[in-house]
């Protein structure tokens, strides 16, 4: 019955949003909000739902961005930041716009910037609709209205530089700051009680593991007489999906800043949105409906926008949000980043390998896209999900240098990137050469690219602020602009060294489309002895007409790589106008520690 209404309310001539000029793929995608509804709520009126698409269809005649260029996050590099610790507010972003633009990037992330208590770095938002006031640079008196257009102003700087904007988005739960919460807690009665989870006790959801051991003893908080249910911290209380408002809420939440202009959302925490008791609430079948429906909405108001899937989870997982082209757009590859580490650490290749094979990292769809990073705003992650007890202690071991660094009972590392690589500049270059030619797009976490170490002055401010030990807060922290411009002018300094070397990565890297686009084949290079190198990370990234060989010493000593028979290098620079050395006969490469080549190739190489 419900399908037959629907139809006959698509067919009826008085509906102002259909008409002959519909476009059809509109159609569709509205087709796929109703097949989701009848799969999340079967017994549920779709009166709604069917209110809900006459919002959309008047949303897109509002909407006065053209539609993205299909793709275009294949070929984005990727800089996350917090506005407020970045450079104090929007207008502060929009003076570092030229820093940004010759750094290399075209696409910023910008970590949590919604209405929040800030007990969890923003991601506990308090308000869908508002950006935080102190990182609007607005005053007190202020209108809501003012305040937009400051966030209006700075995406369109950012537009005019080339530079798309997404920002993150925690669909799974709010603050207990949040309207909704609020009114939730106040009677068993109240309109909002089922926007959350309450139970009279906790025997709900056992199977359910604990995310923040160590920091949270349970999934279930008391307050007055009942429970409410949290994945994550106990002031951040999980929405209940089973409540179909919750869908169309968080859907108009979306839509409210795409209309002024955002190219794409970080969607916070997905794997973890529909519960169901019994089983571990993660990775359920309704998730990927849920994550479908967000996606048609986007679609139909704005075709190719980012919808990037924060999952946590091992890749054959991930890959699931990826749908039949029909989730997210992409999603983040968090087991290869450990293993980068764990292969520089090694001085080997194979964790690397092994994590991008067939039976690790599956086939992903043609129009769909991995994300990798080396750092971003938590640790380095060694979550069980994707990585083994013994990757776990040999990973630790090498880089938890500081007993401090320690975050969740050894689940992972609070330490920035160049406290990981004790300072040195050719570690990090090396990583950085890995992760920007390796497939997938790069996320440059905002500081890294200068060699930001751990704050401790930060660290300290926010437990004391927020009453929890979270180690994080050391990977955080601000950037003094004024040292660092001092330090910038300096070819001899630490930042310098850093910047220089990644940016020359970066903008190579823009050059050509076969590192965001293209295939890998792995290249087995030979010493003079005709012995497999395992301390080289070879590969060739291959698109249309573009052919580049890469070489990554992972070892602490100069190599010397055997070139009869494979492959002949006339040039004496690589693309990066590196120094290509070779022995007198010009038949053997010679690569320094920690060195790195990216090389064009113009005749056939046998990988």
């Amino acid at each position: 019955m419900q399908l037959l209404k629907f139809e006959y309310y698509y067919s009826n001539k008085n509906c102002i949003f259909v008409s002959q000029k519909q476009d059809n793929k509109n159609m569709n995608k509205e087709k796929v909000l109703l097949d989701c509804w009848n799969k999340l709520y079967p017994n549920t009126s779709t009166d709604k739902l069917e209110g809900f698409i006459k919002e959309l269809s008047n949303i897109k005649l509002e909407v006065k961005f053209k539609s993205h260029e299909n793709e275009w996050y294949k070929d984005a590099i990727v800089y996350s930041l917090y506005v407020d610790l970045f450079n104090k507010n929007f207008q502060g972003i929009e003076e570092k716009l030229d820093y940004l633009s010759d750094l290399g990037v075209n696409c910023l992330w910008l970590l949590p910037i919604l209405d929040s208590p800030m007990r969890d770095a923003g991601f506990d938002i308090s308000d869908y609709r508002k950006i935080r006031p102190e990182i609007l640079g607005t005053s007190a008196s202020s209108s809501d209205e003012e305040k937009k257009e400051v966030f209006v102003k700075f995406l369109e700087s950012a537009h005019k530089k080339g530079i798309k904007v997404i920002f993150d988005i925690a669909l799974n739960h709010t603050s207990d700051q949040h309207f909704w919460f609020k009114e939730s807690r106040k009677s068993e009665d109240n309109p909002f009680r089922n926007y959350y989870i309450w139970n009279k006790n906790k025997d709900l959801y056992k199977e359910t593991r604990l995310l923040f051991e160590g920091m949270e003893p349970s999934n279930w908080e008391k307050d007055g007489e009942w429970y409410y249910f949290h994945r994550f911290f106990s002031f951040q209380p999980d929405l209940n999906y089973k409540n179909p408002d919750i869908l169309l809420e968080m859907s108009r939440n979306i839509l409210y800043w795409l209309k002024l202009g955002v190219d794409g959302f970080r969607a916070d925490a997905i794997p973890y949105i529909w519960k169901e008791d019994g089983t571990t609430c993660e990775n359920l079948p309704q998730n990927h409906v849920i994550v479908r429906f967000f996606r048609a909405v986007l679609d139909i108001v704005r075709p190719h926008t980012l919808l990037l899937a924060e999952a946590c989870q091992k890749p054959k997982e991930v890959v699931k949000y990826f749908g039949d082209n029909d989730e997210c757009n992409a999603g983040y590859h968090f087991p290869l980043m450990p293993q980068m580490f764990k292969s520089i650490a090694m001085q080997n290749k194979e964790p690397i390998l092994l994590t991008l094979s067939p039976e690790i990292t599956p086939e992903i769809p043609k129009n769909s896209q991995w994300f990798t990073f080396l750092r971003c705003h938590d640790e380095l992650s060694l979550e069980l999900v994707y990585v083994s007890e013994e990757d776990r202690k040999y990973i630790h071991e090498n880089y938890c240098k500081n007993p401090k660094w320690d975050f969740r009972l050894g689940q992972g590392i609070s330490a920035r990137l160049a406290e990981l690589f004790d300072r040195d500049e050719r570690k990090i270059a090396l990583a950085y050469s890995i992760m920007l030619t390796l497939p997938g797009t790069p996320v440059i976490y905002y500081g890294d690219e200068f060699g930001k170490l751990n704050d401790e002055t930060y660290y300290k401010e926010m437990i004391k602020m927020t009453g929890k030990d979270d180690t994080r807060f050391l990977v955080r922290g601000k950037i003094d602009w004024e040292k660092l411009k001092i330090n910038m002018e300096n070819p001899n300094s630490f930042s310098y060294k850093v910047f220089d070397k990644l940016s020359r990565q970066i903008k190579t890297r823009k050059k050509y489309k076969c590192f965001g686009r293209g295939k890998i084949e792995w290249v087995n290079l030979i010493d003079d002895k005709e012995k497999p190198i395992n301390e080289i990370l070879s590969y060739l990234r291959i698109y249309k007409n573009e052919k580049l060989l890469i070489i990554n010493n992972l070892s602490s000593e100069k190599k010397v790589i055997s070139l009869e028979d494979l492959i002949n290098i006339n040039d004496e620079k690589d693309i990066m106008g590196q120094k290509i050395q070779f022995t007198k006969n010009h038949n053997q490469l010679i690569i320094n520690p920690y060195a790195y080549l990216w090389i064009k190739i113009t005749n056939n190489l046998t990988p």
